[in-house]
């Protein structure tokens, strides 16, 4: 049973109730059935924790059935990435099986259907059955084939079945009903020819199942009671029934089709196909390129299988498809690795820092907490000298009076060590600051228990011991896209919205306890966030991915649009008032100047139909666009 602890989601409702009418706790079987064209991604981790998550509390097995029909676009490589991916999200499958494991079984049934005159071999060109098929709006009629005996049609699809026929002479449809209302009623396809090499069962067949055909006979065949899908399929459920029923045996368990809705990210596309296109473009760099959805993606990127189990757990299952914030994705990684990552400390935009009072050839081994979260995690000896890299941007020669950082004639505390006072900065010829000079209070070490230990100052800065250095190639990642729904234009296209700045690769620097790092190591970087030892790291050179900050910096950046957006409402609103061309051109440069700051297409959308009704107005404001 589920847990009684919890209100129960829809699906769980449904189940719940098959119990009550009579349906044995024993009989309840789950499957999670990909079709292995690709790699598995977000969206797929939401189904998994659904069906895996069924099996769990309800005690009942679960399949991981491959949906292998389609040797076009299907390959080994995708059936091993996706194993390694269930594996990684910590479920286990009952049993591992294939829709392949079923073709002889599919084909003995389809000749059962023609057998019976509810299956028939049609000759028409795909053109032509397309108009024969009709619209939405209009019936079909019926295929000068739709006639043909049974005789004729067990010897063609026999032939079909011996490779006699080139690809697309000749398909197996279903007999169901040219004028049903659900266009896929109207005599489906349950076969095509394909000279294809399969990756499992090689050059057997020469002909192959359609999904419809295939999904439904294989949860029969499996004994699946529930076969959970996506709303998409919704109309399928017909069909799948139909088929269902020619097939039935009443002693047998019939499997029910029910869906659900699929939850969209934001800035972000989870389509196999416009993956795909990202890959094959070179937008990304491979499958698991850590700016992509799939899960060997967010793995490579850090993510953890935890965040993820968590994520889809958070946002739940609905009856209607919505857009999911990413935001709430990287709030479940954050919330994770706050709890198990150790923090360390790294430079990545480095300037030297000399304590000049501080002997020469000095160094001390300064006690740093491993993880404040985890008591278990105790500390480790950080390398303190003479000099140091601190973050650029932690000094200011002329800073502003509540500027908590670094700057000439203040102090600030240099993290698990002392207190610091800058004193003087050395530049190059054009200007830029190469050292910054300061002095130590030689009495103020972090947690020795002195009064100038204790004193407050204005800020704490992370830095690392320049002799001690462990230079590191730091992968900085942002959003893939930089619209929360690059694909739902249809006038424009996804790749519009490709984030141009989602890479920055910095040479940065982390203390020596990280030089034996391995790969998929999580770390927080003090002050600047969650990082991730990548698979490209070697013995001589360690590669770090930015997993995610410390705090929502597109929290930041949305608020600062959404201020550029209503200033440049305020100035259209403003422009039809003033008479002159001067300030009507002031305006416009204006308003030019505050979209520019604004990198989301559909919030400046949103913003124009929501509050400019003038069409003069409208106008104005979508020549920026």
């Amino acid at each position: 049973m589920a847990s009684e602890e919890k209100s129960l989601n829809f699906i769980e409702q449904i189940i719940e109730e098959d119990l009550k009418s009579g349906l044995s706790n024993s009989k309840l079987h789950f499957r999670f059935p990909p079709e292995p064209n690709g790699y598995l991604h977000i969206g797929h981790a939401s189904s998994i924790a659904l069906n895996f998550g069924l099996g769990i509390d309800y005690q009942s097995p679960v399949n991981l059935r491959f949906d292998d029909t389609n040797p076009e676009k299907e390959e080994q490589e995708f059936v091993d990435a996706i194993k390694k991916d269930v594996e990684w999200l910590g479920y286990k499958w009952s049993e591992e099986r294939y829709a392949s494991d079923y073709f002889q079984q599919l084909y003995d049934w389809a000749v059962l259907l023609i057998k019976k005159d509810k299956a028939y071999v049609d000759s028409q060109s795909s053109e032509d059955m397309a108009i024969q098929k009709g619209t939405p709006s209009t019936t079909g009629t019926d295929s000068p084939y739709r006639n043909r005996s049974v005789e004729e049609n067990l010897d063609l699809f026999e032939r079909m079945k011996n490779g006699e026929f080139e690809a697309g002479t000749h398909i197996l449809r279903a007999k169901i009903d040219m004028k049903s209302t659900n266009m896929l009623m109207r005599d489906p396809i349950m076969y095509r020819i394909l000279h294809k090499h399969h990756h499992r069962t090689g050059d057997t067949w020469k002909i192959y199942p359609m999904y419809d055909w295939a999904h439904g006979q294989s949860d029969y065949l499996e004994e699946i009671s529930h076969s959970f899908c996506t709303l998409e399929f919704l109309p399928h459920r017909e069909l799948y029934d139909w088929f269902l029923d020619q097939i039935l045996d009443e002693n047998k368990l019939r499997p029910k089709q029910r869906e659900f809705a699929r939850r969209n990210l934001s800035h972000t596309v989870v389509s196999k196909r416009k993956l795909q296109q990202l890959v094959k473009e070179k937008h990304v760099n491979g499958w698991d390129d850590p700016r992509m959805s799939t899960i060997s993606g967010l793995r490579r990127r850090g993510y953890t299988a935890a965040s993820l189990r968590n994520f889809a757990n958070t946002i739940g299952i609905a009856k209607r498809d919505n857009l999911i914030n990413v935001s709430v994705l990287e709030f479940c990684i954050r919330e994770d690795l706050n709890k198990i990552a150790p923090r360390v400390m790294a430079v990545l935009d480095p300037v030297k820092l000399i304590i000049t009072n501080y002997p020469e050839g000095k160094e001390e081994w300064l006690e740093a907490e491993n993880n404040q979260e985890d008591e278990n995690a105790g500390f480790r000896k950080v390398p303190f000298s003479r000099e140091l890299y601190i973050e650029r941007e932690d000094f200011l020669e002329d800073a502003p009076a509540k500027y908590f950082r670094l700057t000439l004639g203040k102090e600030v505390r240099l993290k698990n060590a002392y207190i610091v006072k800058g004193e003087s900065v050395i530049k190059d010829s054009e200007g830029n600051i190469t050292e910054i000079h300061v002095t130590y209070d030689t009495d103020s070490l972090s947690g020795s228990g002195t009064e100038a230990s204790q004193r407050k100052v204005s800020g704490t800065l992370h830095w690392v011991s320049i002799q001690h250095a462990v230079e590191a190639e730091v992968r900085l990642y942002d959003r893939l896209f930089t619209d929360e729904a690059p694909d739902s234009y249809k006038d424009k296209n996804f790749l519009d919205f490709v984030n141009p700045n989602s890479l920055e690769i910095v040479t940065g620097y982390v203390e020596p306890s990280l030089s034996t790092a391995q790969n998929e190591e999580k770390f927080q970087f003090q002050r600047l966030g969650y990082f991730t030892v990548d698979k490209d790291s070697t013995a001589s050179k360690l590669v770090f991915n930015k997993t995610v900050g410390l705090k929502d910096a597109w929290e930041e950046k949305g608020k600062k649009e959404e201020n550029s957006i209503n200033n440049s409402l305020k100035d259209i609103n403003k422009y039809f008032k003033v008479e002159t061309k001067p300030e009507r051109i002031a305006i416009e440069s204006a308003i030019g100047e505050s979209i520019k700051n604004v990198s989301s297409f559909s919030l400046l959308q949103n913003s124009l139909k929501k509050n400019i009704n003038n069409n003069k107005a409208s106008l104005l404001f979508s020549q920026f666009l």
